[in-house]
């Protein structure tokens, strides 16, 4: 396969919407650190409103306004999915303290009721469905997840936190990687059902098949 960059992502689907509030980045410093900040992106128009990473807690100030902008107010999100724990992707979850939390393999809901699924043994957890999956995509953490929203006007898409880094990532995720062998069969398995894959790290990019 070989990736299309799209640019700014907001694609009205027939019944969920995908908008990326914010795409994420990592840029390195000479001094050996980096900035960076995961992508958060907001599902809506069924009824579920779902968001997919809060970003680092620096975030915080900005986020109700990115929101806002999609007319989502934080007491609206009804699910919370985080793709896996690290503080630039999961820095903001007490903004949402009404919704279910999915935080890699860990479902909650109101004051700390933790629920079963099969996350950990391989099974998808239906969000909605037909319409909105999580799928494991274990190895950039070994409790990684993404979500699939599926029948969108542009196909399948995925929100694949740091499964990808960024569209052109080869060269780069693996040493990112706690477990390079199976992140490597997770980015295979999305870029099998998926048309676009948002990425922790970059701009939204189109899946082409040859």
């Amino acid at each position: 396969y070989r990736t299309s960059p799209l640019g700014s992502l907001s694609i009205p689907g027939p019944l969920y919407s995908v908008h990326v509030l914010r795409v994420g980045y990592n840029r390195p410093n000479p001094d050996g650190s980096c900035l960076a900040d995961g992508s958060v992106t907001l599902l809506l128009g069924g009824p579920l409103t779902v968001l997919v990473d809060t970003g680092g807690p620096w975030l915080r100030p900005l986020l109700p306004g990115l929101l806002a902008a999609h007319g989502v107010a934080p007491r609206d999100v009804t699910h919370v999915v985080v793709t896996h724990g690290h503080s630039d992707h999961a820095g903001n979850l007490n903004v949402f303290p009404g919704a279910t939390l999915l935080v890699g393999f860990d479902l909650s809901r109101g004051e700390g009721l933790y629920l079963p699924h099969g996350l950990a043994r391989g099974a998808p957890l239906e969000l909605h469905p037909g319409h909105l999956r999580v799928a494991p995509t274990p190895g950039h953490t070994r409790a990684h997840v993404s979500l699939l929203a599926e029948g969108t006007s542009a196909g399948t898409v995925a929100v694949a936190g740091d499964a990808f880094e960024h569209g052109e990532d080869e060269g780069e995720w693996e040493a990112l990687s706690e477990e390079p062998d199976a992140q490597r069969r997770s980015r295979e398995g999305l870029v099998a059902v998926a048309d676009v894959i948002v990425p922790g790290h970059g701009e939204p990019f189109r899946v082409v098949r040859e």
